[in-house]
């Protein structure tokens, strides 16, 4: 079979014609000129055969160093800016045509000159075998365009093109190229799910700092395993990528290293995924030490899965000439330092969990319940509890405004003290390395003695985040706590279907706090009412037995013995009754 250095979309094209389109390669070009007559006749009898785009890449030396055929309607466009200095245009001018006659440079045309810094970028209307009329643009800066009418075939300014290079070479080049652009990064979104997953995708983006200028959805059964979306849908999302001058783009599901660098290498933007998103999300809201530990150890997590060779970066042994032999390979390094990270994060992380663990011990001994506020993340969570206790937490209409866990003293109308404790938010398809690094966080709610769902009665997703969050929590073993559904924003929501026996509650306003008080205090009252106990002075050594086992509100002596008033643990009463009686309980 015979080998062509022609690229692209050369299926179905005859060996002959290939081979003609193979001597592209050999067309010498003359000094002085930047697209000769002949090598436009050329391109418009082998376009208008093929009734395919065909591209030429063209050096300043004149040298055909790239062919490409495309469809009848787009051609894939090549990235060249490895062979430039970063202060400089690519050195190559990218002239493609176009089989329908239209001499006119497209969006895409003009996002991949941006892009991909070609010297300039040429359009050759081509029609019946014959070029009909030109159109060329060049860079004069980071983001402007210089872009003269289009001229017929026979008409082009070859010197005045040339020079226009040159002065444009001059334009960008003054500028630094490899300095972060100002302003937020412009985001394309790509799902297989749902349009409703789309959009909190952007959410996420958005909180994340991104500008979404674009979202696409292609509803699949099953990820394609080597591009996620297939082939020819990474080609089109390619061209609107161009078009929409993207930064990046993020799937709305978690991908592999693989499929990463290969979307990577089909987009030619930066992608990443919903969770590596998510993780970005959490490392710009984490305020605490625990809260900066525990995402740095979810991102290696993460990292360490998906460290793949990215071809003699690092798969070459390390050193040189000289230190060659036996040693480890560059991806082995980098596996190696995230494992001794990722010990030395998981160490002192059980430090911190230490102390948190010895605190819960002393809440659970002075016999202080827990209450904790848990949902959907960007529910209202915070605002509840700035509203019920004056907190002042950080409360913001953003996902994942609260990472860390946050708690405040508060009392039930019979006097019973408890900890109201504001969690991290849930989400629909949470990493699992962050449910794993936070585990101790959000253990909180896992250990808590009563849960306030916190359900966002604004969104027309509430039942399915109510369904995420029941899942999250039954993945962290919280399923003994008594619950209280409370269904907030009832100030602005609709009147959608609730849940049986919710709380209907704005935060905002504090419509229904009062009931949810009383919600919360019923829950407490079997559990943790202040209990009182008679010893008289004949039995006064059950004192020193009891006081352990609760927390004492208040202990008085009368003229019989000992009245103790405590919270305590209902199956501590019931077993102290049946051990020493009922006459140590006032009736």
């Amino acid at each position: 079979m015979i080998k062509h250095n022609v690229q692209g979309n050369i299926e179905g094209i005859r060996d002959a014609l290939l081979a003609q389109l193979d001597d592209l390669y050999n067309y010498e070009l003359e000094e002085g000129e930047y697209l000769p007559r002949e090598l436009m006749q050329l391109l418009a009898e082998y376009s208008c055969k093929l009734n395919r785009e065909i591209a030429i890449y063209i050096t300043r030396d004149g040298e055909i160093v790239h062919v490409a055929v495309g469809t009848d309607c787009d051609v894939e466009l090549v990235d060249f800016r490895l062979r430039r200095n970063a202060r400089r245009l690519s050195r190559v001018r990218c002239i493609h045509t176009h089989p329908d006659g239209d001499g006119h440079l497209s969006d895409v045309d003009l996002s991949a000159l941006k892009i991909f810094r070609y010297d300039a970028m040429t359009a050759v209307g081509v029609k019946d075998g014959e070029p009909l009329n030109v159109q060329t643009a060049f860079l004069t800066s980071e983001k402007d365009i210089l872009m003269p009418p289009r001229v017929a075939w026979y008409k082009v300014p070859d010197g005045e093109w040339l020079d226009q290079i040159e002065i444009s070479d001059g334009l960008v080049g003054v500028a630094e190229t490899d300095q972060v652009s100002e302003g937020p990064e412009k985001a394309v979104l790509m799902g297989i799910e749902s349009q409703e997953s789309l959009e909190e995708l952007k959410r996420l983006a958005e909180t994340a700092g991104a500008q979404v200028v674009g979202m696409f959805l292609q509803k699949r059964d099953k990820p394609d395993g080597a591009l996620f979306i297939g082939r020819g849908r990474a080609e089109e999302l390619a061209r609107e990528c161009q078009a929409l001058d993207a930064d990046l783009c993020i799937l709305d599901e978690e991908l592999t290293g693989i499929q990463t660098r290969n979307l990577e290498d089909v987009l030619r933007v930066k992608v990443i995924d919903r969770t590596t998103l998510i993780l970005d999300i959490f490392a710009q809201r984490a305020v605490s030490s625990e809260g900066k530990l525990q995402v740095e150890l979810a991102q290696l997590q993460y990292q360490s899965t998906r460290l793949i060779g990215q071809g003699l970066v690092l798969s070459r042994l390390a050193g040189g000439i000289g230190t060659r032999g036996p040693g480890e390979s560059q991806l082995e390094m980098n596996r190696r330092r995230i494992r001794e990270r990722m010990t030395e994060l998981r160490r002192r992380l059980s430090e911190v969990e230490k102390q948190r663990e010895i605190r819960r011990k002393s809440r659970e001994k002075n016999g202080t319940p827990v209450v904790a506020l848990v949902g959907y993340t960007n529910s209202g969570k915070s605002t509840l509890l700035n509203t019920l206790t004056g907190a002042g937490v950080y409360a913001q209409d953003q996902l994942f405004a609260t990472l860390d866990a946050v708690s405040r003293r508060m009392e039930t109308p019979e006097k019973t003290e408890y900890l109201l404790v504001d969690t991290v938010g849930f989400i629909r398809k949470l990493p699992h390395t962050l449910v794993s690094a936070f585990r101790s966080t959000l253990e909180e709610a896992a250990l808590a003695d009563v849960l306030v769902i916190v359900n966002d009665g604004a969104s027309r997703e509430m039942a399915a985040q109510h369904d995420t969050v029941e899942q999250v929590l039954s993945d962290l073993g919280a399923t003994e706590a008594k619950v209280i559904e409370a269904v907030n924003k009832c100030d602005i929501a609709d009147p959608w279907p609730t849940f049986p026996g919710a709380v209907m509650i704005s935060a905002k306003t504090g419509e229904g706090l009062e009931e949810l008080r009383g919600k919360i205090a019923e829950a407490l009252q079997d559990n943790y009412a202040p209990v009182t106990f008679v010893i008289p002075f004949s039995q006064y050594g059950l004192i020193a037995q009891i006081r352990p086992l609760g927390r004492v509100l208040s202990e008085e002596y009368t003229d019989t013995g000992t009245e103790l008033v405590m919270v305590m643990a209902k199956e501590d009463v019931n077993r102290l009754v049946k051990q020493f009686g009922p006459e140590i309980l006032k009736q």
